[in-house]
């Protein structure tokens, strides 16, 4: 199986290291840079397409937000870096949800991960781990772990603080994607 062919690859820099790797059961392209970035990235599906550079790495279709997607796959809760949130959530052009977690607070991520696949196309959703880029979550005023925030052409809109149930989270992400 061509696992490669599911996720997109994001070239930080033009010196970048490129490996797979396993994580929690899920595959993961990562990339170290020689400025500090190390990301863990799992595009959500959308169309199959992919660019490639001068360099020798793939990149991402800054033109079209078109990742090269696996077809068995279902919208999932993507991964986003402090290196990656301003592409992928502030510059985003559709609504988005991020989910702030840590791994011993991972109580809420089922209902997260139900929420995506039921908004696949209508929304991007998100998640970052607040141990590992504390400066978003400060940069944010995150404090309670878990904390979903909302976003709408690049601008917080709304928060929800703590385990909520599905359909508050689903209708409050509905109203970002009308």
């Amino acid at each position: 199986m061509a696992a490669e062919k599911c996720f997109q690859m994001v070239a930080l820099a033009p010196r970048a290291t490129v490996s797979i790797q396993r994580h929690n059961h899920r595959r993961f392209i990562s990339m170290d840079n020689p400025y500090g970035c190390f990301t863990h990235i799992l595009k959500p599906p959308m169309k199959a397409s992919i660019i490639t550079s001068s360099s020798s790495a793939p990149t991402f279709n800054r033109r079209s937000r078109s990742p090269v997607v696996c077809n068995s796959a279902v919208n999932q809760v993507e991964v986003v870096t402090g290196c990656t949130w301003t592409e992928l959530v502030v510059a985003a052009d559709m609504a988005v949800m991020v989910e702030f977690w840590a791994p011993e607070r991972e109580m809420i991520s089922p209902v997260v991960d139900e929420v995506a696949r039921e908004y696949a196309g209508k929304a991007l959703c998100y998640r970052i781990n607040t141990d590992d880029y504390p400066n978003v979550a400060t940069q944010y005023g995150i404090k309670t772990i878990p904390t979903l925030l909302f976003f709408k052409n690049g601008e917080e809109q709304e928060s929800l603080i703590g385990v909520v149930p599905k359909s508050t989270i689903s209708a409050t992400l509905h109203s970002y994607t009308q």
